[in-house]
């Protein structure tokens, strides 16, 4: 079975996000901010990150960019999922190592379709 690090400072997008990833196949771990993310990676990478970028203590962006360098970080697809809609933003992600974009609010077939769009299902 896929795993997938559903990453977000809102417990009740998390929660959302996990019942939908479990009803696709994925075991879930959560996390509330970037650094907290990141330790989970260093213990046992996933194949998926679901990744907030507003969040306290390490942003997403900066998240990312950590990930990419640490040994193994270039292995998980990283979906974000944002209320940021401005397009630098998105280049940004992109640009950094995301795989996909979902905006915020997002539903079960939104993730499914992104998830399959990047190889996940």
């Amino acid at each position: 079975m896929k795993s997938c690090l559903v990453v977000d400072d809102s417990r009740v997008i998390r929660k959302v996000a996990r019942r939908i990833l479990e009803e696709i196949g994925f075991d879930i771990a959560e996390a509330s901010d970037g650094m907290e993310a990141l330790a989970w990676c260093r213990a046992a990478m996933p194949d998926a990150i679901l990744l907030d970028w507003n969040m306290p203590v390490m942003t997403g962006i900066e998240f990312l960019r950590q990930l990419r360098r640490e040994p193994g970080g270039e292995g998980p697809k990283v979906v974000f999922c944002s209320v940021e809609n401005n397009v630098e933003r998105i280049r940004e992600a992109l640009e950094a190592g995301a795989s996909e974009y979902i905006m915020k609010p997002f539903d079960g077939d939104i993730i499914a379709d992104k998830f399959a769009e990047v190889g996940l299902i």
